[in-house]
């Protein structure tokens, strides 16, 4: 049977439908599970009862400071040691985001994997293009977009591709057995997104936008200004714009347009007018 993590959120669940859509003994599970998951917390070791699964679909469970999403991947990690796991396939982050705030706990958990004595594939995910167009912030009035990306692009990648190529993975995970996956899109800027929407682009200043964060976007917890201004400076200076074959491949036909999921994000933010 595969299991997918964190099957709740937007990744894992999309992950399940795909393998589920192939006719797949698949089952996810969740610190709130519904619909015949497992209930897997990962803050509580006891709960995490992995008999049962040959392939583990180890989605990321950031969202808190490193210390505490690596100490949840040793976690998840010792039960499939413990519990007989076949192939552990870990959703990790691009290589081309090793200089982003949230990166080591990426690279620290694959050292995990790899150490563990068990057969593993990483899959280092380039940026959501949901999360690109979700990052743009619009003017008060709604007649622009406006960022601290420049004229910088990001090579994002549609979620549902990355769930497709997860899929793909561990269905049959022997072929990518010790592989490395950089699983990146095609270069989109915020320029591009806004010209779609029909607005034009404003460029900040990097210091601008980490004040509105502090500011202005509300719930973010004290690790989220920095990792998103990390982002922001990344794309800016050009380190996360290089494109690669690798999804593409594992799909077996070209990725989606990275636009349209971007411009979508984007849209459903747009202040209603007088708002």
């Amino acid at each position: 049977m595969i299991l997918v993590t964190g099957a709740n959120g937007h990744l894992g669940s999309a992950t399940l439908a795909a393998l589920r859509a192939r006719g797949l003994a698949a089952t996810g599970g969740s610190r709130t599970p519904d619909g015949g998951m497992r209930r897997l917390d990962f803050d509580d070791p006891r709960s995490l009862d992995l008999a049962g699964v040959s392939t583990l679909v180890l989605v990321s469970a950031g969202y808190a400071e490193d210390d505490r999403v690596v100490g949840r991947h040793a976690a998840i990690v010792e039960a499939a040691v413990r519990d007989g796991v076949g192939h552990v396939v870990y959703t990790s982050l691009t290589g081309a985001g090793d200089h982003l705030a949230f990166a080591l706990a990426h690279r620290a958990t694959e050292r995990l994997v790899r150490a563990s004595g068990l057969r593993w594939t990483i899959l280092r995910n380039g940026l959501y293009a949901e999360l690109f167009g979700g990052l743009l912030m619009w003017a008060r009035a709604g007649d622009a977009l406006e960022s601290a990306f420049g004229d910088g692009s990001l090579a994002a990648v549609a979620r549902a591709d990355l769930a497709e190529a997860a899929a793909v993975v561990a269905a049959d995970p022997a072929p990518y057995d010790g592989r490395v996956l950089d699983l990146v899109g095609t270069p989109i800027t915020a320029g591009q997104v806004a010209e779609r929407v029909g607005v034009p682009h404003r460029t900040i200043g990097l210091g601008e936008y980490r004040d509105r964060l502090l500011g202005e976007v509300p719930g973010l917890l004290p690790f989220q200004p920095p990792m998103l201004a990390s982002i922001a400076t990344g794309i800016r200076h050009g380190f996360l714009e290089g494109s690669g074959p690798d999804l593409a491949d594992l799909l077996a036909r070209p990725v989606r347009d990275p636009l349209r999921p971007a411009v979508a994000a984007a849209s459903a933010a747009r202040p209603a007018p007088g708002a």
